[in-house]
C-alpha cells in the first residue's frame, strides 16, 4: 500500500483556476490544495473554502508571483512594486533578498488564513521557493511558530522542520501528466513506508491565467486526468 496525497497548487490564482481545482477534488482524486493568498482570485478561494470543508488548504508562499502583502520589503520588489524573483532565482549568483523581509512577508501571508479563523493544513511554496538555501532559516522558523507541516522536497533536508510527507514527486507536469502516471507511481513507490506526495496544477483557463503563468493549456490536460483516473485500492488517500 501506499500512502499518497494528491495536492493542487495554485488556489487563489484566477477564478478559473479554482474552478479547476475544486472539480480535481469534487470529481477527481485531489484532497489538498495550497493556495496563492496575494492575488486578485484568493478571496474567491476562500469563499470556495466553505463549500468544499473536506478540502484541505495549505499556504502558497510567494516570493515570485503577483506583489507582496508588507510595505518594508524593498529587497523583495522591483520598481513596479512587484516580486522581483522568477521562476529563475535559483540560477542568481547575487540574490541580494533580506531574510527578515521575507520571514515578515511569508508570515503576513500565513496570516491571512489566521485573520479568518482558519488554520492552515501545511505550507510548501510557488517555484518551489521554500527549498531555496537563503531562505530555509525563516521556513524553519515559521513552521516551528505556527506548528505546520512544510512540503517535502529538499535536496538535504533541514533539521527543524516538520514534513508532510516522505516523499515529493514533481513528474505530474507537462508531458507527465498522463493517464498511466498513477499506475506507474505505484510502481515507482510500491513498498515505501511513509507518504507520498503528488503535485498537480489543474484548472480552468481565463484572462488572468494567460496573463499570470505559462503553464496554461496543460492544466486542462491536468482536470481532465485528475477527474477521469481511479487510483487502485493499493493507494491510501491521505
Amino acid at each position: 500500500m501506499v500512502k499518497l496525497i494528491v495536492n493542487a497548487d495554485d488556489f487563489g490564482l484566477s477564478r478559473g483556476v479554482n474552478y479547476g481545482i475544486v472539480d480535481a477534488h469534487e470529481l477527481g482524486i485531489v484532497t489538498s490544495t495550497s493556495m496563492l493568498v496575494n492575488m486578485q482570485a484568493t478571496d474567491h478561494a476562500f469563499q470556495l473554502m466553505k463549500r468544499y470543508s473536506d478540502l484541505q488548504v495549505g499556504v502558497h508562499l510567494t516570493l515570485s508571483c503577483g506583489a507582496p502583502l508588507t510595505s518594508n520589503c524593498h529587497s523583495l520588489i522591483n520598481e513596479q512594486g512587484e516580486f522581483r524573483l522568477t521562476s529563475q532565482y535559483a540560477l542568481l549568483k547575487e540574490h541580494g533578498i533580506c531574510v527578515e523581509e521575507v520571514e515578515a512577508e511569508w508570515e503576513a501571508q500565513i496570516q491571512q488564513f489566521y485573520k479568518r479563523g482558519i488554520t492552515p493544513s501545511h505550507l510548501d511554496s510557488h517555484h518551489h521557493i521554500h527549498t531555496w538555501e537563503p531562505v530555509i532559516p525563516a521556513v524553519r522558523r515559521l513552521a516551528q511558530k505556527y506548528h505546520l507541516p512544510v512540503r517535502a522536497g529538499y535536496q538535504e533536508p533541514p533539521s527543524g522542520i516538520r514534513f508532510r510527507s516522505d516523499v515529493m514527486d514533481t513528474g505530474f507536469y507537462g508531458e507527465g501528466a498522463e493517464d498511466g502516471y498513477f499506475d506507474e507511481l505505484y510502481k515507482k513507490y510500491n513498498g515505501c513506508d511513509g507518504t507520498v506526495e503528488v503535485m498537480c496544477h489543474p484548472g480552468y483557463i481565463d484572462e488572468v491565467l494567460r496573463q499570470r503563468s505559462s503553464y496554461v493549456e496543460e492544466r486542462m490536460t491536468e482536470v481532465e486526468i485528475l477527474t477521469r483516473v481511479r487510483l487502485s485500492e493499493n493507494f491510501i488517500i491521505v
